[in-house]
């Protein structure tokens, strides 16, 4: 049958697959929720425990932290026993990471009884979120790929992208939600938030074991893909001495680096945690950490030159794919998180003609006697800010049938860089609907990246989505570069961080037919992918 005359979810041999498409986006709905509620929770704790912006970002850190560490994890399973087991494993995760937030709660009300610390109960919320996190990794490591094969490969990008709909869906219900019950008030307007948190985690860990039930018995075909640039092919010697070859090991060497530094960051962060706890000099650590880099310069010399073209990192397209993914979700994470903190503290002077009996909970008068808007407001207001997130989705699923996918993320990121501009600018209003536009033309990118990473890659997709999920680890580490921004300065300078994020994946749109050797995702045409 002819690519062009198929529908979205029609296979070669006749099969339309639109039922386990379905199923499979009401997971993106899922994690979008789960993420929506996160990015509410920064300023709830900036409230409880008295935290500064950059310490509040841990919540960002235990999240990414579990997607960095159960990514490769997932993609071997997912290799191994199939798309299927890996959407249940996940679910099983989720549901566990749901349930602790019981006794993180009951660890928490020993803290407000003085028995235990307060970085104790932080902990204990942050450990929930950690393995939350891990399980939502197994779904978006299956899931993502799973999309683009569900039909025509040129419809690969327009696939995912509709499929991260029901994530923009989730995600623009997930703030709504967080404002509930993590900025709830009592009748004496005393804050009850940290003892109604945990209920919208046991619902989800409820829903997610009745998810896994009808996933194990639906319909979850193992489809395997085209190797488009014959990775299973073995390696002559003349091209294994050839200068492309060269150039790509460089290529690859760089990444590697790349990766060691983020994972050696990683784990610098986690022990100037501990050792700022116990009050300890840190700046040992961040000595040891230059060195450890040193040493892994000097270790991944023979091993990028052993790397051969059976290696996904040979292929520039998705090398650079992680290094899209991990700025894109840097900016993603920062922008998100600190939206409550923008809102309530970069805003123009707000009339009280506004504040009706309606929307009363949504402003509060601040000490100069100026109407402001509510850590409750701004959480809800999150939602318009999602609703111009999935309207982009759709959008952007429309114009993807019709253009090249990589030409689409570079004039979205080109646009982004000058919204964060001018948010940077601190231009009142008018900054104001730059954020939401922000929102808007983000909205494509992280599926779109995925599309492009793992183009051609045939049944070696699975492992490189694995990579490309593991990149996620940008929304831990750069959000808290933004809150240090944010605390030294003010919320609009912050955005100073996502500008140079994307720049970079706006790069990464430009140079991808260079990368692949395709002429475009949409009319997929490889010309010189090996």
């Amino acid at each position: 049958m002819n690519d062009n005359k198929k529908g979205l979810f029609q296979m070669d041999d006749g099969r339309n697959l639109i039922v386990t498409f379905m199923l499979v986006s009401s997971l993106f709905l899922l994690w979008g929720i789960c993420n929506g509620m996160i990015d509410t929770m920064d300023k709830h704790f900036q409230e409880e425990l008295g935290l500064s912006k950059s310490q509040s970002a841990w919540v960002q850190f235990a999240h990414y932290l579990g997607y960095f560490l159960m990514s490769m994890p997932a993609g071997l399973l997912a290799s191994r026993y199939g798309y299927k087991w890996g959407i249940i494993a996940g679910l099983l995760m989720v549901a566990a990471g749901g349930f602790w937030f019981l006794p993180a709660t009951h660890i928490n009300a020993l803290a407000h009884a003085g028995s235990v610390s307060p970085t104790t109960a932080f902990a204990g919320y942050l450990a929930g979120v950690c393995a939350i996190a891990a399980g939502l990794t197994f779904l978006e490591t299956v899931a993502n790929p799973y999309t683009t094969v569900l039909g025509p490969k040129q419809y690969a990008a327009t696939r995912i992208n509709l499929a991260q709909s029901c994530n923009g869906i989730g995600w623009m219900c997930g703030p709504i939600i967080g404002g509930k019950f993590f900025y709830s008030k009592d009748a004496a307007g005393r804050s009850t938030g940290s003892e109604t948190l945990y209920i919208p985690y046991v619902i989800v860990a409820v829903v997610v074991l009745a998810l896994a039930v009808v996933f194990y018995f639906a319909y979850v075909p193992d489809i395997k893909t085209e190797d488009e640039y014959h990775l299973d092919e073995k390696d002559t010697a003349v091209e294994a001495k050839t200068a492309e070859r060269e150039v790509k090991r460089v290529l690859v060497y760089f990444l590697l680096l790349l990766n060691s530094a983020v994972l050696v960051g990683v784990f610098a962060m986690i022990l100037s945690l501990i050792l700022s706890a116990m009050n300890y000099n840190q700046n040992v650590v961040w000595m040891a950490s230059g060195v450890l880099l040193f040493i892994a310069a000097a270790v991944l010399i023979p091993v990028a030159r052993k790397i051969s073209h059976h290696s996904v990192w040979t292929h520039p397209h998705f090398s650079c794919a992680t290094l899209a993914q991990f700025f894109y979700v840097a900016a993603q994470a920062g922008i998100f998180s600190f939206f409550i903190n923008y809102m309530t503290s970069e805003l123009p002077a707000i009339p009280t003609s506004v504040t009706s009996d309606l929307l009363k909970s949504w402003f509060e008068p601040s000490a100069n006697g100026v109407v402001s808007l509510s850590d409750k407001g701004a959480a809800n207001l999150a939602s318009l800010g999602f609703l111009c997130f999935l309207t982009g989705r759709f959008i952007g699923s429309g114009l993807l049938k019709k253009f090249s996918a990589h030409k689409i993320l570079e004039l979205y990121g080109i646009i982004n860089v000058i919204m964060c501009f001018l948010v940077f600018l601190k231009l009142g209003w008018f900054s104001v609907v730059c954020v939401f536009l922000s929102y808007f033309f983000m909205s494509i990118m992280f599926p779109t990246i995925f599309a492009l990473g793992i183009f051609g890659l045939g049944a070696r997709a699975k492992k490189a989505s694995a990579f490309i999920v593991m990149a996620i680890m940008g929304g831990a580490i750069l959000p808290k570069l933004m809150g240090y921004v944010a605390d030294q300065t003010n919320m609009s300078r912050g955005f100073i961080v996502p500008l140079f994020c994307f720049v970079f994946i706006a790069l990464y749109g430009y140079c991808w037919p260079k990368l692949s050797g395709a002429e475009g995702l949409h009319e997929v045409k490889a010309t010189g992918g090996r």
